[in-house]
């Protein structure tokens, strides 16, 4: 009888695996979430960091006539990969402007919930080796 019941215990733990990886990407995160951060990219992002997070502008290091830097691609080609999630939270929050720049905070915007979600989704741009660095370096 305990057999029996481990087996179907066991039967029904392979089931949830696979409909969890059915459900999320390679890096965990569920396909309602990284359609919320799409959307929240989209609506808030998309503008000034590029369709698909590939920049807006070609050279996203040479300033503009006054002075500014663009903001710069997120897919995985600039910077915002070297940064953990606090840091990439923090710039979520603050915006730019306290470090010389032009994005706007959106603490008071967006939900935990959606910075989460734009986090997963800019992430799932990134190629998996650049991904695979980035777990390494932030543990």
């Amino acid at each position: 009888m305990k057999l029996i019941i481990l087996t179907l215990v066991g039967v029904m733990l392979a089931g949830c695996d696979a409909l969890t990886k059915e459900t999320s990407d390679a890096r965990g995160s569920s396909e309602e979430t990284l359609t919320m951060g799409g959307q929240v990219f989209q609506d808030n992002c998309q503008t000034c960091h590029g369709i698909k997070a590939r920049g807006a502008v070609l050279d996203w290091q040479k300033r503009s006539a006054d002075g500014v830097l663009p903001a710069p691609p997120l897919n995985g080609t600039a910077h915002a990969w070297h940064h953990n999630d606090k840091a990439l939270l923090r710039a979520i929050n603050q915006g730019g402007i306290p470090l010389g720049g032009t994005m706007p905070a959106f603490k008071d915007q967006l939900s935990k919930d959606e910075k989460l979600a734009v986090l997963a989704y800019i992430k799932s741009l990134w190629p998996d080796e650049l991904y695979e660095a980035w777990r390494e370096r932030n543990g």
